[in-house]
């Protein structure tokens, strides 16, 4: 086995029959699992185990999936490698000596590997669609409001998505049947209106004759030259197959990045407030003052990466800076939206690299978090507009994999299995 694919290897039979019986599944360690511990990829919950099952862990369960293992991730998702993890980085199965992406690394690496069938992540700003693109397998980062999000310990609620991965488009749209749906204790779920279109993994038909895509021509800027050559020849595949691409613009992505960064340390601030070791997490002691406890506890369980967003975050949130960060991020955020839904009234799809770079090597990036920052360009838009998207394997450059993205409409997601099964 792959070393550190796993923070906790573990068996969790199913149900005898259904959609996912006889499949195994690794799932990324922020989804709670009854009696399991459940980490985040941070000493702070080393010994944590929550007493309920997330609702997806819930749904697979009842789909007779067999859960084989709590899947690496970096510190609380914060990260591009599944480096950050307080259990040590993952190796790339598809990429020996690279990083296998973030902050899903782990559970990307699981299905690369042939160490479970399927594999849950989330995505916050790309945390599905890098490691997919990294790993060379499919992932899909849901519409926002599709999977509910009950179990999954929150780093940015108004950005994260649990979504699936695996080897083949149909296998994860497959996943993503079983996992979606409106549920009681998440009240951002919704049900799709395009339910009566049937399911998603029907629409891996390949069939692209006539589909419209839009290339926005800001995504390819500052991507490495493979990547574009290898994005672009995936582009004319599905030309030869009946879709047309014609260039966008999406002016407002200049400054998606900093607004993405100020949102989501914002609220990881606010969030992780919790963990002070006294109900949650690693304790700092019960001798002298509880301050002096709580600073011990926060000091001795959180990553360097965690602590840094947790600085920035509530230097955005406080007084005298909120309006001129969090507030100008929050409008930026809202023309991103705008863009999107403009552009994606000219086409029926976007398509861009997912990411601009092949994986790194295994310790490039840990000193230079801006250029890990950087490298998320093209799929943190996205979760500013709570849309769908799914990277899919375009191919390799220099013996390292690419990844296609697509982007669609609001729970467009059957376009996005259709436009990316026609690559398979």
């Amino acid at each position: 086995m792959s070393e550190d694919i796993f923070i906790t290897e573990t068996t969790i039979d199913g149900a005898d029959d259904g959609p996912l019986a006889g499949q195994t599944v690794a799932v990324k360690d922020n989804i709670s699992t009854a009696d399991v511990r459940t980490t985040c990829g941070s000493r702070m919950l080393e010994e944590y185990v929550p007493p309920y099952d997330a609702t997806v862990v819930g749904r697979i369960s009842e789909a007779g999936a067999t859960i084989v293992g709590k899947a690496n991730m970096d510190e609380f998702g914060m990260g591009t490698t599944t480096e950050t993890s307080h259990f040590g980085p993952t190796d790339n199965p598809a990429a020996p000596g690279h990083v296998p992406g973030g902050s899903s690394g782990g559970s990307a690496a699981a299905v690369a590997a042939g160490e479970a069938d399927i594999a849950l992540g989330s995505d916050t700003g790309g945390s599905i669609r890098c490691p997919a693109a990294f790993c060379g397998v499919v992932g899909i980062k849901p519409t926002y409001g599709l999977v509910s999000r009950y179990g999954l310990v929150a780093y940015a609620n108004s950005l994260e998505q649990i979504g699936p991965l695996a080897a083949t488009t149909e296998a994860a749209a497959a996943l993503l049947d079983v996992v979606a749906g409106p549920d009681e204790y998440d009240g951002t779920t919704r049900e799709d209106p395009n339910a009566d279109r049937g399911t998603y993994a029907e629409a891996a038909d390949g069939d692209v004759d006539g589909l419209t895509i839009g290339v926005p021509t800001e995504l390819l800027e500052g991507a490495e030259e493979g990547v574009v050559e290898t994005f672009l020849d995936a582009i004319g595949t599905l030309e030869d197959q009946g879709a047309s691409y014609h260039e966008v613009s999406l002016p407002s992505v200049e400054h998606a990045v900093e607004a993405y960064y100020v949102i989501a340390m914002s609220e990881a601030s606010s969030n992780l407030a919790r963990f002070d070791g006294v109900r949650y997490g690693h304790s700092g002691g019960y001798e002298g003052n509880w301050n002096e406890s709580f600073s011990t506890a926060r000091a001795e369980g959180f990553g360097p990466e965690v602590k840094r967003r947790i600085l920035l975050g509530t230097y955005a949130l406080s007084a005298g800076y909120h309006d001129k960060y969090y507030k100008k991020a929050q409008d930026a955020r809202a023309w991103v939206k705008q863009d999107f839904d403009a552009a994606l009234e000219e086409a029926d799809v976007l398509a861009s690299p997912t990411m601009p770079v092949t994986p790194f090597e295994l310790g490039e990036s840990l000193d230079d978090p801006l250029q890990m920052y950087l490298a998320d360009a093209n799929t943190v838009p996205v979760n500013l507009a709570d849309l769908p998207a799914i990277s899919a394997p375009a191919g390799e450059t220099g013996g390292l994999p690419v990844g296609i993205q697509f982007v669609g409409p609001a729970f467009g997601e059957r376009r996005l299995v259709r436009a990316a099964s026609a690559l398979e």
